[in-house]
């Protein structure tokens, strides 16, 4: 009698978990099993055995990922929704299964899933690592390590960015103020930009500082719409390159300072605004200390600082197996709380701080729409197994913000004068209102 190799595993999982999962299983033999095929039904592929061998050695969301982004495992529809609607029931199960003391798997279950990975042919050979996986070596946070894990993101490709981001290159959350149809992208990132250069007091003739500038978007607005000279830092050849010619064609070359350069070796001082957008999340914990006091050291009294940075709880500070595997290696998320105190920390007064967790399942929305509108071309410059790592990440990234697993928020701090004074104004409507 032929093996259901689809019902044979729905049933280890389920068993395991003690649910009915809301999908349904497709198996590399063309067998199915599970909830019927509708509109909403997450239909969950097997392409091949390989699949299941990812998981046997690689247990949990690394190995998942790795069965994805090579093509091994799939999702019918849309990523995001299934995801969505497989995370709630599993999460759900587990809930039920703590409450009732069913922590571990029974030897029964164990006996049971070896008996159906043998039969379905799963046991073999530890599958090769993905290529597009990060294989950093010296010591964390090293300078040479950092400029390394940042090459691995950032150095992919101008021209894939290009597709995926709006035409400024912000890559940061972007600031929803509309819900318009015709308000998209490109508006909400302007707004984003433009919301950064108010918190930050920009004027004329003043000096900003821009940690972490990427492709330039908040160098180059505050250069052209605040007509300040601005200092902005990476360690990415490939978007200091971008940014200066960026420059050149807006005709602000003058205005404007690429150093690819850790942030601990500038010569920066009396400056009136550093913004850092996104950038702290590649800073050791222990290296946050470091940051914070070169921020304060390069601001002129009176001087203030923007941090937009992603934050996660105590129980997760990473950016999860996925992420520091594949997207951004080293990467550290703290609680905001933490965040707040250290940057107090370094002498710097916590003005305001600005909640826009929701912006980003937004802002994610948009970019994943560029890539699969753009999904032929996004093979051709990175390759298949790239372009899923980031229908991945994409989709991953969205739902822990929709779900209040990550978060992010705009901080806003100023360096005193001797005496306290700080010169801020007494409402933030200051800022908040254009």
């Amino acid at each position: 009698m032929a093996v259901n190799i689809a019902a044979e595993l729905l049933d280890v999982v389920e068993d395991s978990l003690h649910m009915t999962l809301p999908v349904r299983l497709k198996a590399w033999d063309g067998s199915e099993a599970g909830a019927p095929r509708t509109d909403g039904t997450p239909v969950i592929v097997l392409n091949s055995k390989r699949a299941l061998r990812h998981l046997l050695w690689q247990p949990g969301e690394l190995g998942l990922a790795r069965a994805y982004v090579q093509g091994d495992i799939d999702l019918e529809g849309d990523l995001t929704d299934g995801l969505r609607s497989v995370w709630a029931a599993v999460r759900e199960a587990r809930a039920a299964n703590a409450a009732a003391g069913r922590v571990k798997l029974t030897p029964q279950q164990i006996a049971h899933a070896l008996k159906v990975a043998v039969k379905t042919g799963a046991i073999g050979p530890k599958p090769k690592r993905p290529a597009s996986e990060s294989r950093l070596k010296g010591v964390k946070h090293s300078r040479e390590r950092d400029r390394a894990a940042i090459s691995h993101h950032y150095d992919l490709s101008n021209d894939f960015y290009e597709l995926v981001l709006d035409s400024k290159m912000a890559y940061s959350s972007a600031f929803w103020t509309s819900t318009d149809p015709s308000y998209g992208l490109e508006e909400a990132q302007a707004d984003k930009l433009d919301l950064v250069c108010r918190k930050l007091g920009l004027k004329p003739g003043g000096k900003m500082l821009d940690i972490g500038c990427g492709w330039g978007s908040l160098s180059l607005w505050a250069a052209e719409h605040y007509d300040v000279h601005v200092t902005g830092v990476t360690l990415s050849s490939e978007q200091r390159d971008f940014v200066l010619k960026r420059a050149a064609e807006k005709g602000l070359s003058e205005k404007i300072d690429i150093s690819l350069k850790h942030f601990r070796d500038l010569e920066a001082h009396d400056i009136d605004g550093v913004a850092s957008l996104e950038m702290g999340e590649h800073v050791g914990d222990e290296e946050y200390i470091v940051f914070c006091a070169a921020i304060e050291r390069y601001l002129r009294p009176g001087g203030r600082v923007l941090i937009q940075q992603m934050s996660r709880g105590n129980d997760a500070p990473g950016g999860g197996p996925f992420i520091e595997t594949y997207i951004a290696p080293d990467m550290h998320m703290k609680p905001l709380a933490k965040t707040v105190g250290l940057i107090a920390d370094a002498g710097l007064e916590i003005r305001d701080v600005q909640a826009i967790r929701e912006h980003y399942p937004l802002t994610v929305a948009a970019w994943s729409q560029n890539l699969e509108d753009n999904w032929g071309e996004a093979v051709r410059l990175v390759g298949e197994e790239t372009a899923r790592v980031w229908r991945l990440y994409l989709a991953g990234g969205s739902l822990a913000f929709e779900e209040n697993r990550m978060g992010v928020d705009q901080i806003l701090a100023v360096k005193p004068f001797v005496g306290g004074a700080s010169t801020m104004p007494l409402s933030p409507l200051a800022w908040l209102q254009p």
